[in-house]
């Protein structure tokens, strides 16, 4: 059974992808997130997802690790497809929304980063009244998703896994989808 972990910046249109290719397909869709969640909740350590980021930072690790051994564990059984951040930008720099603890405990078969350009996220975001989200400049857009190739190609080099990048332009998410199927099978 394979694992494949799907990352795109706010914005790329990564969620809207996966979730038409899961119709297709035969892969078990897993939010590492909602995993980490479960698992604090279990240990109880937390009541909601926003709590997790406020415990400390050797729990939080021990909570991550616990999440992608049972994401392993359950990949087991189906191809499993997890929803996650490749990096993740914060004030003080980027932080890798996979670390090393947690690639050793996950051992993903590939990545896939969702993109798209700059301009369209931006314009993405700003048209999207769902969310509350910070503004951005076209060149922090542009950073970050420079910084999750980087960090996709990093996480590939420590598990062997391959990463391949969608494009997922404006009025073509017919074609990103029949890409997106088309790599997973």
């Amino acid at each position: 059974m394979k694992v494949v972990v799907v990352a795109g910046i706010p914005g790329s249109g990564s969620t809207t992808v996966l979730q038409h290719a899961l119709k297709e397909t035969d892969y078990v869709h897993v939010n590492y997130g909602d995993v980490m969640l479960e698992i604090a909740q279990e240990m109880q350590l937390v009541e909601d997802r926003d709590s997790i980021r406020k415990l400390p930072p050797e729990t939080q690790k021990e909570v991550q690790k616990k999440a992608a051994g049972t994401i392993r564990e359950r990949a087991k059984v189906a191809n499993t497809i997890v929803d996650t951040h490749c990096t993740i930008k914060t004030p003080s720099g980027f932080l890798p929304g996979l670390p090393k603890w947690v690639l050793d405990e996950l051992q993903p078969d590939m990545f896939i980063l969702l993109e798209a350009d700059g301009d369209e996220i931006l314009m993405r975001r700003v048209n999207d009244t769902t969310r509350t989200r910070d503004t951005e400049r076209l060149q922090d857009i542009n950073l970050h998703q420079e910084m999750n190739r980087a960090t996709a190609m990093a996480y590939a080099v420590y598990t062997g896994a391959t990463v391949k990048i969608i494009e997922n332009h404006n009025d073509h998410l017919e074609s990103s989808v029949e890409e997106m199927k088309n790599t997973l099978s």
